[in-house]
């Protein structure tokens, strides 16, 4: 079996699975900064004081946690345009990546805010900042530090996730590797290899992220 392995037929298909992995990679980039930028605004939100909107993002975290990615996927591809909503297959993905992270993102920040001690608070009165600037300039930047490995894990999670995209013919990684599989029948050959890139791009990713984290909060460690 090992000896009928054909690795190097793979050669002339590098150029696809490494521009499936740029696919991945942007995806994962942009999903990463705008789902944590909606985690902070909605731990904020579900932090203060109880309202319709923190209670329609609680429902919305709540909906996003308990139902799988591919269903959400396929609800903003094939459920939005009867809604008069249509979207390509890129735009779909990023959606449903950045609303995926964005309810995860929102629990594990607003977790870290929990636990602020009420003087921090109190201070930012005494300095006479406003609550959104107490909570910008103090509240934030110790809680984001005590979350920050949960949450570089969660990002990493999402990139994995991102391969269900291939279900809807978007061309990113996973979709490159079936497309060569199926001209090739290098069925081992080929999901090996990917499988060690998604390896790569996972330690990649949070090596780099966790680096991040030290040079920003001088102590998030994973």
């Amino acid at each position: 079996m090992i000896g009928q392995l054909d690795f190097a037929a793979l050669w002339p298909h590098w150029p696809e699975l490494l521009a499936g992995l740029w696919i991945t990679i942007q995806l994962t980039l942009v999903a990463t900064i705008g789902g944590v930028g909606l985690g902070i605004l909605g731990a904020a939100l579900r932090s203060g004081r109880p309202s319709l909107l923190s209670r329609l993002w609680g429902l919305y975290v709540e909906v996003i946690r308990n139902t799988p990615f591919v269903v959400q996927l396929f609800f903003i591809v094939f459920g939005l345009p009867n809604m008069g909503l249509k979207l390509t297959a890129g735009e779909a993905a990023l959606l449903a990546m950045l609303i995926n992270l964005g309810a995860y993102s929102t629990e594990i920040i607003r977790a870290g805010i929990q636990v602020t001690p009420k003087g921090q608070w109190e201070a930012g009165r005494v300095l006479g900042l406003s609550r959104t600037q107490t909570f910008i300039r103090i509240v934030l930047p110790p809680s984001l530090q005590r979350i920050y490995p949960a949450l570089v894990s969660q990002c990493i999670i999402v990139m994995l996730g991102s391969s269900v995209v291939s279900q809807v013919s978007y061309e990113e990684l996973t979709f490159a590797a079936n497309l060569i599989q199926s001209r090739t029948f290098l069925s081992f050959e080929v999901y090996l290899v990917t499988t060690l890139i998604y390896l790569a791009l996972s330690v990649a990713m949070r090596q780099l992220l966790l680096a991040a984290g030290r040079k920003w909060f001088g102590g998030a460690r994973g």
